[in-house]
């Protein structure tokens, strides 16, 4: 993998906007994905998935997720986790830097995000931060969780085939 790479492929990231229906579901090099070794994003590469909307719209079936680990010689809990994770990262507030952080407080699609009240996904975030990092300084402002709420919304609302759920199993 060319080192310059994982830089190049960084898609439209809006500023802070009230105006979500126009929203474009971000696009990720597929090195910038949490958890994903350089081999990993390398033999995704050979099969053709270079960024994160290519290993969603590859992986987001059941079938093709054992389609795509069956390719990789992995077991299908690492392609569901990294399905999830792009699938999370097409909301351009939230992108590969804030997905797994979603992921592990138990949200794992825009559609689950999109429905989650705002206070309960504070007090999720809030007590990753304090639990794992012991910085209740370093979590997302509550300003920041409503803007990841209302651009999953906005995704759902657009109704394109990349903002289905995906049920994460291990």
């Amino acid at each position: 993998m060319e080192s310059g790479f994982a830089i190049a492929l960084v898609s439209f990231m809006p500023a802070k906007s009230t105006h979500q229906e126009n929203l474009i579901p971000a696009d990720w090099a597929i090195g910038q994905l949490p958890g994903l070794t350089e081999q990993d994003a390398s033999r995704l590469a050979n099969l053709g998935i270079q960024t994160t909307r290519q290993l969603w719209q590859q992986a987001h079936s059941s079938a093709r997720r054992h389609w795509l680990s069956a390719q990789l010689k992995l077991h299908p809990k690492y392609v569901n986790k990294w399905a999830a994770l792009a699938n999370l990262a097409q909301i351009p507030s939230v992108g590969c830097q804030y997905c797994g952080l979603l992921l592990h407080t138990g949200i794992s699609s825009p559609s689950q995000l999109a429905q989650t009240p705002l206070d309960r996904l504070h007090r999720q975030v809030l007590r990753f931060y304090v639990t794992n990092l012991q910085r209740r300084d370093l979590c997302p402002s509550r300003e920041d969780l409503a803007q990841w709420i209302q651009q999953a919304q906005a995704l759902i609302r657009r109704t394109t085939p990349c903002t289905h759920s995906l049920e994460v199993t291990e």
